[in-house]
């Protein structure tokens, strides 16, 4: 019992000071983490750092690294209380979100990437993960934007 107080207040701590967005994030990455099929166990969200969250007029961009704690639960029978094993796995994620300006945010575009700490230290990665995350920024904005008529109106004037 005394192992689990620590982790509960660290997950407390970094959860009250996260936007709905970010949390929303997480949420999602833990999703998408545990829907792969070489993950036979739960994890649980370790450490949150990294956080970037703007908004511009095209919607809100989130980016953040996810540290992940392998627990003793099995994916396929989740029990309420799981122990985490702290010798075991401890993948990073990174995370780049792109949500619209609606009162409840769709997402336009995104991307994450998990692996071994030391996975994404790798440069090539790392420009790889930069790249994609700069384009789920950019969504949303200019070109790839939904035409809707009367966004636009043009004037003709007659020749003088």
């Amino acid at each position: 019992v005394s192992l689990w107080l620590p982790l509960a207040l660290a997950v407390a701590a970094v959860a009250a000071g996260q936007s709905p967005l970010q949390r929303r994030v997480v949420r999602d990455v833990l999703e998408y983490f545990h829907g792969r099929s070489n993950v036979h166990f739960l994890f649980k969200e370790r450490d949150v750092d990294g956080v970037i969250e703007r908004e511009d007029p095209s919607g809100t961009f989130v980016q953040l690294r996810l540290g992940l704690a392998q627990t003793a639960c099995r994916k396929r029978a989740p029990q309420r209380h799981c122990r985490v094993l702290e010798s075991r796995r401890k993948p990073i994620c990174l995370a780049c979100y792109k949500f619209d300006t609606s009162d409840v945010p769709k997402v336009l575009d995104k991307y994450h990437n998990c692996g071994p700490s030391h996975h994404l230290a790798a440069k090539e990665i790392r420009q790889r993960d930069e790249a994609e995350c700069r384009a789920v920024e950019e969504a949303g904005k200019g070109g790839d934007t939904l035409y809707l008529p009367g966004m636009f109106a043009f004037s003709r004037g007659l020749p003088a």
